[in-house]
């Protein structure tokens, strides 16, 4: 429970105050999940920062959500405290004849970000224009596509942590694939990610905008268009998720209206009211039928968040039925 004083604190310096009991599925990607005991948004860097300390100081443990992709949030919600940031300012440099260093929000849209540098005349973030999500997320998880990711182009980071706001070079993020040391910290351990600085090159030959549009067709082509999380499970080494799935038989496979999709297996999609624990039962019974049929473990990119360990009446999953 927030002490009363904190609340009044919080409510003055979140974006429309603090709320209660919210529903948290508008805000991801999946568009599932149950609500926050308290939610606060967040769109001035400074304000954000002031509400860090404030809780640090009290010891009050918090949830930050970004953009809301590769995350799966239980259908009883999240207690506690759950802070979204939506901190956004790109800080372009007035000049730049070479490369251009610049510094961005963590709460800035990735896909965003990639088209406006784009427009400027930038290459090095044409495989994210169509990548869901924010700049802060995206380097946590070190997102990636067509051969390039994230860290390529990261120098170094401003992230809050235990109170302090300290500058880190991206080397000290340990990058390993769709994965950081931000990410492989344990829950509430993890410094938050408030901006970082990235460094890309002038689009010489002209070419960063055809390799963006070449990245939106292949994604429409080849990934489902309805609401899910991205891929769900990291790509085994030498092999790929989706085609594990897709051999046991599972692609089209549905409970409820979370479905396999039929598009790409790696994607569970939402067709309209899917719960969260239709999608859970999905990746346990994905995992299970490749653990069985492959020998092979795949390991989750998304990450589960909230209370999974309270039931919820009516939230057992639907009769299954395939590819409807």
């Amino acid at each position: 429970m927030l002490p009363s004083e904190l609340q009044a604190q919080l409510d003055k310096l979140c974006r429309g105050g603090l709320r209660h009991n919210a529903p948290l599925a508008p805000f991801t990607t999946f568009r599932i999940g149950g609500p926050a005991e308290h939610l606060a948004i967040f769109h001035d860097l400074s304000n954000l920062t002031t509400a860090l300390n404030l809780l640090h100081k009290a010891q009050i443990p918090f949830l930050l959500l970004g953009g809301g992709s590769n995350v799966l949030i239980s259908d009883a919600g999240i207690p506690g405290l759950t802070i979204i940031n939506q901190c956004k300012a790109i800080h372009w440099p007035e000049h730049s004849k070479h490369n251009c260093v610049f510094t961005v929000e963590a709460g800035a849209p990735l896909a965003g970000l990639a088209r406006a540098s784009i427009g400027r005349g930038l290459a090095g973030l044409s495989w994210a224009v169509s990548i869901p999500g924010t700049v802060g997320g995206a380097i946590v998880g070190n997102a990636g596509a067509h051969g390039h990711d994230i860290s390529e182009v990261l120098r170094s980071v401003q992230v809050w942590n235990a109170g302090q706001i300290e500058e880190w070079p991206a080397s000290q993020l340990e990058f390993a694939y769709r994965s950081s040391k931000l990410k492989r910290l344990p829950p509430g351990q993890a410094p938050i990610l408030l901006a970082a600085t990235l460094e890309l090159e002038q689009d010489e030959d002209g070419r960063a905008e055809e390799l963006a549009r070449q990245a939106i067709q292949h994604r429409r082509r080849t990934q489902p268009t309805a609401r899910s999380a991205g891929s769900i499970f990291k790509n085994p080494p030498g092999d790929y998720a989706g085609r594990l799935i897709e051999q046991t038989g599972l692609k089209g496979y549905c409970l409820g209206d979370a479905c396999i999709s039929a598009k790409h297996a790696n994607f569970i999609i939402n067709r309209g009211h899917a719960t969260a624990a239709e999608v859970k039962a999905l990746i346990d019974l994905a995992q299970d039928e490749v653990r069985r049929q492959f020998g092979i473990e795949l390991e989750l990119e998304i990450l589960l968040l909230g209370d999974w360990l309270t039931p919820l009446k009516n939230t057992e999953t639907r009769s299954t039925r395939r590819n409807l």
